[in-house]
């Protein structure tokens, strides 16, 4: 089973060389019971190290099953500890947060991909541990973590047991029930190796080597054995599932990560606030997008806004003169020469104090066509809006906003009473929906009278501060500003020479376009900002993990015993670095929800999180994970397993 030829290992310590094994010859049945003596210091640990394939020689051969060990790869190492050989250490080595059922089935991850706790239950009942199957160690003496760690080395049917100093830490009566369960393991066929500086055990074994100076002194057999057929195939690459293994990672990891929560929490808070800063500001800029598209939807849709031009002298806007006012008549102009206008509407505006009995109110006057009302989604409630002829006559009615009529009328119903606008007396005859806020002004806050009535008896113009022209089609918005331009171009006489526009026309889709750019590049500026918190967490991770490595330093040495992989603690540590970044971003995006609630109630900003911003601040948190969970998890990989093990 083994053959060891002139097997040297040597340290380099500064200038001079340690030698510590120096020309081993040695060979080992299947079937035997080998006893390793000698005093501290001359090689039988490390030989044993050397014989369960943790360390390698320097310099020799050593064949395993006839195969050349020097040959492997680490991987086929790790799978031939796994396969081939159960390790008893003197230390026990078990793991602290895990339950005796939980340690003795962990080599089962290395080699099923799945932890069952059958035969772990089994193992145990047959070490005498059956009542103390989901205790912790610290909840076990000497000897019953002894037999935990027996029943550990031979979960998965190992043909040879190495144990060092399996006795040395116990009791009379626990070194001799273990030394019973060694050569019962022994009888059936396995071959057990035991490292020991007790005469009394080592002369147990069946056969007795003896040490110094990291040479063989004697080779003495003391009973016969009976050779074991323990044939192996010797094929040692295995291939697995990885995304089977990854999913047993994360349950490992959150245990490992539960077993420290304060820790853990820490880590993961730079995560947390930066995911919860990048929703929340998404959200506000996605609530503010649908408040503008709200906002001017209720100007109305496919309108257009016709205005005087303005010209520059000495970069001051001045007006171009009476020949680009805008009259009232202009309105019918549009309407009869562009044929794609639906509805077309002169708006005259002013700031005028209302009163009504004992009650006054500061509040803006309109006036404007009758075609308004439809064009603004605006058609009163309560009452009527006026019409074409009322414009005609310069009637005195009023169709006033939510607030006016609060002010004036609280409770009390509005329609037919008579107000007094710049002590004009007016009938009201309808009340317009209410439509809230738009930014610092009050849509509701508003008084809407005849354009002529507005024109003649309130405000004493001739012009018109702008027309708005409801297109039927939005395909048709473009012709559209080009045809009124040109139409009011004519009647007004404006020559084709002018240098600047006479009119202006501004289409609601560009105004609504250019905000929503707007705010996109602030959100996307404020969450670049905020996304700097998300790279200092993964910092903060990677800080953690490469500690969590410092400290479970003899753990990676232990599961590399066990038959660990170096992709197989990669993908331990790497997957306990993405439960952090996973779980604090659903974290932060719980507490962006908590946020963008509380900004919506208390400070009546309108906000709305998206999957499209919840996804992405989960790729980016978990890629965070990744990147920075990399390194630390390359540095445990990569830990030799018996310095590993040495490590305090």
């Amino acid at each position: 089973m083994i053959e060891l030829r002139q097997i040297k290992k040597s340290y380099v310590m500064g200038d001079s060389t340690l030698e510590i094994l120096k020309g081993i010859d040695l060979r080992i049945d299947d079937g035997e019971f080998v006893a390793i003596m000698g005093p501290s210091g001359s090689g039988k640990s490390t030989l044993m190290n050397i014989l369960g394939l943790l360390d390698v020689p320097s310099d020799g051969s050593y064949k395993f099953n006839e195969i050349e060990t020097a040959h492997m790869s680490e991987d086929e190492l790790a799978i031939v500890r796994r396969r081939e050989i159960g390790f008893i250490f003197q230390q026990f080595n078990l793991l602290s947060r895990m339950t005796a059922a939980e340690n003795v089935s962990l080599p089962l991850l290395y080699s099923k991909q799945a932890v069952g706790f059958e035969r772990a239950h089994k193992l145990l009942t047959d070490v005498g541990l059956e009542s103390r199957l989901d205790h912790k160690p610290n909840e076990l003496s000497g000897g019953q973590q002894q037999r935990v760690a027996i029943a550990r080395a031979l979960i998965n049917n190992p043909r040879m047991i190495l144990a060092d100093e399996p006795t040395g830490n116990l009791d009379s009566k626990s070194e001799k029930e273990i030394m019973e369960i060694l050569k019962k393991l022994n009888a059936s066929g396995i071959t057990v190796v035991i490292v020991t500086h007790e005469e009394e055990i080592g002369h147990q074994a069946k056969r007795l080597i003896r040490m110094r100076d990291g040479q063989i002194l004697s080779d003495e057999r003391i009973e016969d054995y009976q050779k074991a057929d323990n044939s192996s195939s010797g094929a040692w690459i295995e291939t697995k599932n990885s995304i089977k293994d990854f999913w047993v990672y994360f349950n490992q990891g959150f245990k490992t990560l539960l077993a420290n929560k304060v820790r853990t929490v820490l880590s993961m808070l730079g995560v947390l606030i930066g995911v919860a800063a990048v929703v929340t500001i998404l959200a506000l800029g996605k609530g503010a997008e649908a408040q503008i598209k709200e906002n001017l939807s209720s100007l109305g849709t496919n309108l257009l806004m016709v205005r005087p031009g303005v010209t520059r002298v000495g970069g001051i806007a001045q007006s171009t003169g009476a020949a680009n006012r805008l009259l009232y008549s202009d309105a019918d102009v549009i309407k009869d020469k562009i044929e794609s206008a639906h509805r077309v509407s002169a708006v005259v505006s002013t700031r005028a104090q209302v009163t009504f009995s004992a009650k006054n109110w500061n509040t803006t006057v309109q006036g404007n066509s009758s075609d308004w009302a439809e064009m603004h989604s605006s058609v009163p409630l309560v009452g009527r809006f006026f019409t074409t002829d009322e414009d005609d006559q310069r009637a005195r009615v009023a169709v006033i906003g939510a607030t006016v009529k609060n002010e004036l009328f609280g409770d009390q119903n509005a329609l037919g009473e008579m107000i007094k606008i710049n002590k004009v007396i007016f009938n009201v005859i309808g009340v317009l929906p209410a439509k809230g806020a738009s930014g610092w002004r009050d849509q509701d806050d508003i008084i809407l009278v005849p354009l002529k009535t507005a024109m003649f008896r309130l405000m004493g113009t001739t012009s018109v501060s702008y027309i708005e022209v409801e297109v039927d089609k939005p395909e048709n918005m473009v012709q559209a500003q080009d045809s009124i331009v040109s139409a009011l171009n004519t009647a007004h006489r404006i020559p084709d020479t002018r240098a600047e526009p006479a009119f202006e026309v501004r289409n609601m889709a560009d105004i609504q376009e250019a905000m929503e750019s707007t705010i996109g590049a602030i959100s996307l500026l404020l969450s670049s900002i905020a996304a700097i918190s998300l790279l200092v967490g993964g910092i903060g991770i990677m800080n953690i993990m490469l500690v969590s490595v410092t400290e479970r330093t003899r753990e990676i040495g232990l599961r590399k015993a066990l038959g660990a992989r170096a992709n197989d603690i990669l993908s331990q540590f790497l997957s306990e670095s993405v439960v952090v970044s996973v779980t604090g971003g659903l974290m932060g995006v719980l507490l962006a929800g908590i946020i963008s609630m509380g900004i919506n109630i208390f400070g009546g900003w309108a906000t709305s999180i998206t999957l499209q911003s919840v996804v992405l601040a989960m790729v980016f948190s978990s890629s965070i994970g990744v990147v920075f969970g990399v390194y630390p998890a390359l540095k445990a990989a990569r830990l030799n397993p018996i310095d590993a093990l040495r490590s305090d």
